[in-house]
């Protein structure tokens, strides 16, 4: 394997998130192969586990924890300023315990499973051991904030009886927590990290064979194709990359680091401030996760921590999807009209029809996963078609085919693209395991509901709160395990569907990375952008409105995810009509439409938006009404201007 030998990093390209937070250590020629190995031998594993398969859920999840952990403790140093350290001794040693949490589940597998509910010294003893090496990893890989939520989860279950109010519970012995932690499906190989070893690894491969075959690029170019010859082009080809980018990525820093190299500094030079222009990165790059198929790998956990089949949750997505982007992508016209921003020069704009000739087929890996999907495939077996498709896609081209070093690389970018989804999804595990052992979820839930005095929309608002702050700072899987647990219920027992409920603390929860004070997807572009973090952060609050709108709308109208639908002819109704609502909000908290707006105008269109996305025809035609009445008023008193 080549290697740098200024930095000692290897040539295959790490994820592009951990490029992105530069945590990862300078490895020396020795080290970085045996990374490599490492990694390749995890990726082969999983290939191995998915079409042969045969271990017992907690065998299996073990290993894949076993190989994120020795890969973390050899990446990820013990502080982020001692990358030019090389290994130590500890670090060793740490990687060398991590191996034997699979070596235990592999050796004694049999006689747990016969034991049931009898925990041995042995069984507390590596219990520890494993949490220990967990939470030193989730510290060095992922940061303080989810690795105290995982911390407060223990002493939670040790010490409930000294909370206050519904919280309170008797507390639980050592020996129960980590039997419930370790040798149960509900702690740490719970369904966070069994959707992770299954479904989400795959999806990390074919991200890594998109790169590979050139298909992210061919998603960057018609993007270019699209939105590069209309005003505020590198924006809006910010957006709609980021959009087909970011349902792969899995995460809003890894697709800000992807699309935000490029788009930020275009932006920059065609007139946009350096705020505006990493807002409009930091926004398009979180709602790739809310955007589908894959929307960021938290619709397979959402249909298993629901029972929903994975297609009905994609399809119910669509919808919301469509709306967020639509108020982003407006908004950036917006800004781009009010500045007066030329169109990006012809030399740099991609012909679409060109594009599609040229490169067309390299729609076919996506095309094979919807198609997959549909059918009633798995997600696993869709994510195997794609790759496929992308190997064979790659053919056709010279410069796109896959040789020898080709999957070396993708592998080794899989499995190290994998360690901070693994990592952060086995230590959301022992919170969950938490919320199930102490029946914290309803208790939380009744309480929220109590304090809203059963009121859905002020329970909405707790909601709300709750899952942005619970959210901050803590990846995408994690994050919706955490909100869904904890939050979710309260909305469930107030009658709100099942998916409903899911998808609103999911949302809220996602738009944390765009919310201050922790907000980690700015951060992330606002340092390429050298912008001010704080002004980033709350102009992508302006240009993302629609997320801390849209979920009111679906669970006062769950026919925006396409539910309780009697006519199927309303769905073109209920779409429109949404969507221009939300080019109104956008407009309205932008303060332009065709003209800048006053404030009554702004409150107005806001208004009249807000009835455009809810479901009754009336409510659609007054919408409608507002939004036409303030238009043709700003052109004719356009026109009069012009006159004079």
């Amino acid at each position: 394997m080549l290697v740098n030998n200024n930095t000692g990093q290897n040539n295959s390209s790490y994820s592009e998130e951990i490029i992105a937070e530069k945590q990862t250590r300078r490895l020396s020629r020795p080290w970085a192969n045996f990374g490599v190995i490492i990694a390749v031998c995890f990726t082969i594993y999983q290939i191995y586990a998915t079409l042969i398969g045969g271990f017992i859920p907690q065998l299996h999840r073990a290993i894949h924890l076993s190989f994120a952990l020795v890969l973390a403790y050899l990446l990820y140093p013990f502080r982020k300023d001692k990358k030019d350290k090389p290994i130590g001794a500890v670090d060793v040693f740490l990687m060398f315990a991590s191996t034997w949490i699979a070596v235990y589940w592999a050796v004694f597998y049999k006689d747990i499973l016969l034991r049931v509910a009898d925990t041995t010294t042995a069984d507390t003893v590596m219990g520890i051991i494993t949490i220990l090496l967990l939470f030193e990893a989730t510290r060095r890989v992922i940061g303080y904030p989810i690795l105290l939520l995982g911390i407060f989860a223990l002493f939670y279950c040790f010490f409930g009886a000294l909370f206050p109010g519904f919280l309170v519970h008797r507390g639980f012995s050592l020996e129960r927590i980590i039997r419930h932690m370790f040798l149960s499906t509900s702690g740490i190989f719970g369904i966070p990290l069994g959707v992770v070893s299954t479904f989400v690894f795959l999806f990390l491969l074919f991200g890594a064979f998109l790169k590979r075959t050139g298909v992210s690029q061919f998603f960057n170019d018609f993007a270019n194709a699209i939105a590069g010859k209309s005003s505020g082009g590198p924006a809006k080809v910010a957006v709609v990359s980021s959009a087909l980018n970011g349902t792969i990525s899995g995460s809003a820093i890894a697709n800000v680091a992807t699309t935000g190299s490029f788009t930020i500094p275009i932006m920059k030079k065609c007139g946009y401030t350096p705020e505006f222009a990493a807002a409009v990165e930091a926004a398009a790059s979180t709602g790739g996760q809310i955007m589908p198929p894959v929307m960021g790998a938290a619709a397979f956990l959402m249909a298993e921590f629901t029972g929903i089949p994975y297609w009905n949750i994609v399809i119910s997505a669509a919808i919301p999807a469509v709306l967020y982007f639509t108020g982003v992508f407006f908004a950036v016209h917006i800004e781009a009209k009010r500045l007066g921003l030329k169109v990006l020069p012809d030399d740099e704009i991609k012909n679409l029809w060109s594009v599609i000739k040229h490169r067309g087929i390299f729609f076919t890996p996506v095309i094979a996963i919807v198609i997959s999907l549909s059918s009633g495939q798995t997600p696993m077996k869709a994510a195997l078609f794609g790759i496929i498709a992308c190997i064979i896609t790659g053919l056709f081209y010279k410069e796109s085919r896959i040789g020898l070093m080709g999957f070396i690389e993708a592998f080794d970018e899989a499995a190290k693209t994998a360690i901070r989804v693994a990592v952060v999804s086995a230590t959301a595990g022992i919170i969950v395991g938490m919320v199930t052992l102490t029946g914290l979820g309803l208790k939380m839930g009744s309480g929220l509901v109590d304090m809203a005095g059963e009121n859905l929309i002020i329970t909405m608002i707790f909601a709300m709160v709750s899952s942005i702050v619970l959210g901050m700072g803590v990846p995408t899987t994690a994050n919706y395990v955490i909100t869904s647990t904890i939050v979710a219920p309260a909305l469930t027992m107030l009658g709100v569907p099942l998916i409903a409920s899911h998808m609103f603390v999911f949302y809220f929860g996602i738009v944390s990375d765009i919310t201050p004070p922790v907000c980690s997807s700015v951060y992330a572009a606002s340092a390429i952008a050298q912008s001010d973090q704080m002004r980033t952060a709350f102009n992508a609050v302006k240009i993302a409105v629609g997320a801390f709108i849209i979920p009111y709308m679906f669970v006062l109208s769950p026919q925006l995810l396409l539910l309780n639908i009697t006519n199927w002819l309303d769905i073109p109704r209920i779409f429109l009509g949404a969507v221009l609502g939300m080019i109104s909000i956008s407009a309205a908290v932008q303060g332009w439409l065709n003209s800048k707006l006053n404030i009554v105008m702004r409150l107005a269109l806001f208004l009249g938006g807000l009835m455009l996305i809810g479901s009754g025809i009336l409510f659609d035609i007054i919408g409608f009404s507002i939004i036409a009445s303030i238009y043709i008023f700003n052109v004719l008193k356009q026109k009069k201007i012009i006159d004079k």
